[in-house]
């Protein structure tokens, strides 16, 4: 790993005062108060000025080429007429700021956005914007040193939601901030694709299809992000070294956490309630707290998945991670596991929570002494047979459970926690393994 996670969250102190260094020996500040004459006053700019515009709506589309700050003042705004985007930056070292834009262009094969940033370029600053339209909000490819801060971004409610553009997409686009900024009705609200080295914070996302999506990223790290109503809440593809922790989900379609082909990850403090699809057609199409496919090397800690359909749902190779000190409550299925190999969901003597298990702790020490399995032989026949779930509830079937219990076999394939805590354990902001403090 190239740079520690406790690295990473510094990240965002040195980029911004790096910015502060950057435009502290600004140039003039120019009124800009003729809406037809904006695209001239950038043109005539000279470097780090800052151009202030006037509550006017500005209609078009405008290009800046140079360093600048552009800010809007109460009432400005930028009307890009339904085609292309809003503002096109085509040199480093620019803040926007303040500004609310309308109505660009919805061709994503364009590459249409509020703001879309050329290839190639570096410390960019978009803060306290409103950007309310089709396609892309922000959009940028091979750049560096890119913060985009407490912005609101609103794409479009109508059509299908993989017609819409993604709120902030990135595409190998190195130390990035993503803070605090507020984005619904898109398709996903940020999607970040072959970059390293970002910090995504306090962000808020709805009515989407992914609130977080990585893929093919590394060294990342995710803290205090929100995501409610929306097809699924963080989703970490092909990626590695990736820092998911004290997030939350709720009222997800498909899953809160999903671990696809993603290695050497840790996935920590978050927070996955109510994953329930209501659209489901089959078994299979259950809600997931967390989806684990293909991944391996990746520790999964003191979360707490509750209310959902499946609390952890692993299949295909994913076998080889840590899975220890999370709580499983009021799921209808806290496990579902297809594979057969014995896989222990314990680390160090330490399992996990399980809503419902009764077992014993003659030592006192919170551990049962009894281990866990929360999916027996039974479950598994269900899941292959799904037309027979009405007899899971039988007296026959409790019966059958009850005698497995009975005799300590251990099992030859399925998941096992010979460790279960006896009660749900609170997870303080600084639980983390490998030294890292979270610093909340």
């Amino acid at each position: 790993m190239t740079m520690s996670f406790s690295g990473l969250r510094h990240l965002s102190f040195w980029v911004l005062t790096l910015f502060s260094i950057v435009f502290s020996c600004h140039g003039e500040e120019i009124q800009v108060t003729d809406p037809l004459k904006l695209q001239q006053q950038i043109y005539q700019a000279k470097a780090y000025d800052t151009l202030l515009l006037g509550p006017e709506v500005f209609k078009g589309q405008f290009i800046i080429d140079k360093p600048l700050t552009i800010v809007g003042q109460l009432g400005a705004e930028i009307d890009a007429l339904g085609s292309g985007s809003a503002l096109t930056i085509i040199s480093s070292n620019v803040v926007v700021k303040a500004l609310k834009i309308i109505n660009w262009g919805s061709d994503q094969y364009e590459l249409d956005a509020a703001i879309l940033i050329n290839d190639g370029l570096s410390h960019v600053l978009i803060e306290n914007n409103e950007l309310f339209g089709p396609s892309f909000g922000v959009r940028a490819d091979n750049g560096d040193a890119l913060s985009i801060i407490n912005n609101v971004i609103t794409g479009s409610s109508q059509g299908h939601i993989l017609d819409r553009g993604d709120g902030i997409h990135l595409k190998r686009v190195d130390h990035v901030i993503i803070q605090s900024n507020r984005i619904q009705h898109v398709r996903d609200g940020i999607y970040l694709e072959s970059g390293k080295h970002s910090v995504v914070s306090d962000n808020h996302f709805t009515d989407q299809q992914y609130g977080l999506h990585y893929m093919y990223t590394a060294h990342d790290e995710a803290f205090k992000n929100h995501a409610e109503d929306v097809d699924g809440g963080f989703a970490l593809m092909n990626s590695k070294h990736i820092k998911l922790h004290h997030n939350s989900v709720e009222s997800a379609q498909k899953f809160g956490v999903l671990l696809n082909m993603t290695n050497h990850s840790e996935i920590s403090a978050n927070q996955v309630n109510n994953i329930i699809n209501a659209n489901a057609k089959m078994a299979g199409d259950e809600g997931r707290g967390m989806f684990i496919y293909g991944a391996r090397d990746n520790a999964v800690f003191d979360n707490n998945f509750s209310n959902s359909e499946i609390g952890i749902y692993m299949a295909m190779g994913g076998e080889g991670n840590k899975i220890y000190r999370n709580q499983f409550v009021n799921n209808q299925a806290q496990v579902k596991y297809v594979g057969d190999t014995l896989v222990e969901w314990s680390h160090d003597q330490q399992g996990n929570y399980w809503s419902g298990f009764l077992g014993w702790d003659v030592s006192g020490n919170g551990i049962s002494e009894q281990p866990y399995q929360p999916s027996d032989q039974l479950d598994r026949l269900y899941w292959l047979y799904p037309e027979a779930q009405f007899l899971l509830k039988s007296p026959v079937a409790q019966l059958l459970r009850w005698t497995q219990q009975q005799f300590k076999v251990i099992p030859d394939s399925g998941v096992i926690d010979s460790f279960p805590m006896m009660s749900p354990v609170t997870v303080s902001g600084s639980g983390f393994s490998s030294g890292f403090s979270s610093g909340l």
